[in-house]
């Protein structure tokens, strides 16, 4: 067994590793760019090494830089994460070359499922069942929309290097198909360094669901059963489960022996990863390789009880397989979430800065969190905006949907926007619940993007009965401070009135011998609980039943997230609400003649010029962010009166770009 490996990797993936290696007692060396010098990983691992500059490029896709930590550093293996060098063929074979083992497939497997054009025409060789397409590098974006045609709308355009949703585009007619396949060029040129493209049938109705794969240098092979990973957003996933609430026992021993041939027909070493797309009759259809771990892992230890990370390490050791077939069960259900560093409100922009507050839920054997970050720390423009991964596990799928919404009420996170609402919405949606959804879920239930409004709540004057009970809180400390004249201290009323979205809820407060007791109209609250000031989490019992939410204090408001929700209460007086009642609205400033960034970022492209005229639809800018072209185009009708900033510029949040006439 291996003495000291490296991970070539940063974030949440990296400490997963070492959390591994820590448990096999096997030495771990980190590498870092100058802009994670002070990440979570980097303090985990046993010895760290700085590869170079904050940009990808020059530093985690630098092969040469992580082949000479290796050497400088003694460590005898190289696990890659995911993303970056996980899948470069080259990368690889010079990792064997240099006497380095490299934990994951052998080089020609990489590059024979890596070329989704090739992996497809092998699929076809080994017996897996593909989708129909045009398999061969599309030349330009006129070529892309004859194929598109020839093949039928609606189609996938995809790099043929891609993954991770990067370099992906749907159309669904020629201008989408023309415009998504310089998209995909781009994108895939700046992550992959590989702007190939193919174009291939998109499924109808599809889900995505996958085979997680183990091989060994001895020929033994067994599939892991299935992940479900349809809940998707612009093609990347948000949550996954396993099993599959779709999939039965014949479909999966079928996609699960044809991911089997597929990973024999490639000599696969390791953990892979087999994706199909599923038509609605169960029809399945091979779409690619991973020859790597999946960030969506962990569901699949749960189900299974084996440590994926630690059975790469052993068949890199040169270890048979110490599982059959018959071993593999499913034990009870997983879900995860994937926590990312985004603003649901906003449109999923991505949102960076420091994390002012982390603080994950508690650990157990049911609840698990994959994180590469920590409080006080930097979410940072240059990587992915994963902040972590929330994974729990039932005996049914309905407690593990259970167990994450309470996981996710007690998940806190401040300073950034992450996606949590969002999350905890999908987890009460009928139809997510119900299991009968593909990857145009998303894309269906919230066409115009998601608010708040979309986040049910059964009992929202609940939320106003917490906000009462942590006035009061303040309040009582308040009467308590010493010094106040006789007979003018303050004194406590027992009638308030909460605002809440436009509405009002009077409560009558009394006290009882373990709390408080609340009343709206003819209900009821008796809230115990031993918060205190300052706390963002709230925890304790409402009418006997356990309760956690999150709570903050802004002067008479206090705002409050419970199941996704988020609202900001303003507690007072009967007077002083019929007073609030009376005044006039004031109205947000005109911003309709600017063009405002949405998001950090870098502005890569400024498609316009001033004095120009743009019709409503047209491209203005493009934004770079987190890896990601972001297109921003034109609301209406207009002319171009200034350019405020220039390509190359780094846009912070509601930063003016462009100014209209």
């Amino acid at each position: 067994m291996f003495k000291k490996i490296l991970i070539a990797n940063r974030g949440e993936i990296a400490c997963r590793v070492i959390k591994t290696a820590r448990k096999m007692g096997i030495q771990t060396v980190a590498v870092y760019s100058e802009a994670d010098r002070g990440a979570l990983h980097v303090k985990l691992a046993d010895e760290a090494v700085c590869i170079g500059p904050a940009a990808s490029k020059a530093s985690y896709l630098v092969a040469d830089k992580i082949i000479a930590a290796c050497k400088d550093t003694g460590a005898e293996a190289v696990h890659p994460g995911y993303g970056f060098l996980s899948e470069n063929e080259e990368f690889s074979r010079r990792i064997e070359e240099e006497g380095i083992k490299f934990i994951g497939p052998k080089h020609y497997s990489i590059a024979r499922m890596g070329d989704k054009i090739e992996s497809k025409k092998l699929a076809d060789e080994a017996g897996v069942n593909t989708i129909p397409g045009h398999n061969e590098a599309i030349s330009g974006p006129d070529e892309a929309v004859e194929i598109a045609k020839k093949i039928g709308y609606p189609v996938m355009i995809k790099a043929s290097a891609g993954g991770g949703g990067k370099g992906l585009r749907v159309a669904y007619n020629d201008a989408e198909a023309h415009e998504g396949f310089a998209s995909c060029v781009n994108e895939a040129r700046n992550s992959f360094g590989d702007d190939r493209v193919f174009i291939e049938k998109f499924v109808q109705e599809p889900r995505h669901i996958e085979i997680q794969v183990l091989g060994d240098s001895f020929g033994n092979y067994v599939y892991l059963n299935e992940r479900e990973c349809s809940i998707q957003r612009r093609h990347q996933k948000v949550v996954e489960e396993a099993p599959s609430p779709f999939i039965d026992p014949a479909t999966r021993k079928a996609m699960g022996e044809q991911a089997v041939a597929l990973a024999r027909a490639v000599q696969y070493e390791s953990a892979g990863t087999v994706e199909f797309v599923v038509g609605a009759d169960k029809s399945f259809y091979f779409l690619e390789m991973n020859t790597r771990l999946q960030v969506e892992h962990p569901v699949t230890e749960y189900i299974t009880g084996l440590d994926l990370v630690e059975q790469m390490i052993l068949v890199a050791a040169g270890e048979k397989l110490a599982i059959t077939q018959d071993d593999i069960k499913i034990n009870g259900w997983a879900l995860e979430c994937r926590i990312n560093a985004e603003d649901p409100f906003r449109g999923f922009l991505p949102s960076t800065g420091r994390l002012v507050k982390f603080r994950a839920p508690l650990e157990s054997n049911a609840v698990r969190v994959d994180t590469g970050v920590f409080e006080g720390g930097e979410i940072s423009m240059f990587y992915d905006s994963m902040i972590a991964k929330l994974i729990v596990h039932g005996a049914s799928r309905e407690q593990a949907i259970e167990r994450m919404r309470d996981a996710l009420n007690g998940f806190v996170i401040r300073g950034i926007s992450s996606n949590i609402p969002f999350q905890a919405a999908l987890m009460q949606h009928p139809r997510f619940q119900s299991g009968n959804f593909n990857t145009g879920f998303i894309a269906e239930e919230y066409p115009d993007g998601f608010d708040a409004s979309m986040v049910p709540h059964d009992d929202p004057a609940l939320l106003a009965a917490v906000a009462v009970f942590a006035r009061h809180r303040y309040i009582e400390r308040a009467v308590r401070i010493g010094g106040q004249l006789e007979g003018r201290g303050r004194k406590v009323s027992s009638d308030w009135v909460v605002v809440m979205n436009g509405q009002q809820y009077p409560l009558t407060v009394s006290h009882t011998r373990y709390g408080m007791s609340v009343t709206h109209n003819d209900k009821t609250y008796d809230i115990s609980s031993d918060w205190s000031f300052g706390d963002q989490l709230f925890t304790g019992t409402v009418n006997g039943q356990p309760i956690c939410l999150q709570i903050e204090r802004h002067g008479l408001y206090y705002r409050i997230s419970h199941f996704g929700l988020q609202v900001a209460p303003a507690v007072m007086t009967p007077r002083a609400a019929y007073l609030l009642s009376l005044m006039p609205e004031k109205q947000p400033p005109d911003l309709s003649k600017f063009l405002i960034s949405p998001m950090p970022g870098l502005l890569r492209e400024v498609t316009v010029a001033e004095g120009q005229e743009v019709k409503a639809g047209e491209k203005l800018v493009i934004i770079e962010a987190m890896k990601m072209e972001n297109i921003l185009k034109a609301e209406h009708d207009g002319k171009v009166k200034k350019i405020v900033a220039q390509p190359g510029a780094s846009l912070s949040v509601d930063e003016v770009i462009i100014e209209f006439e």
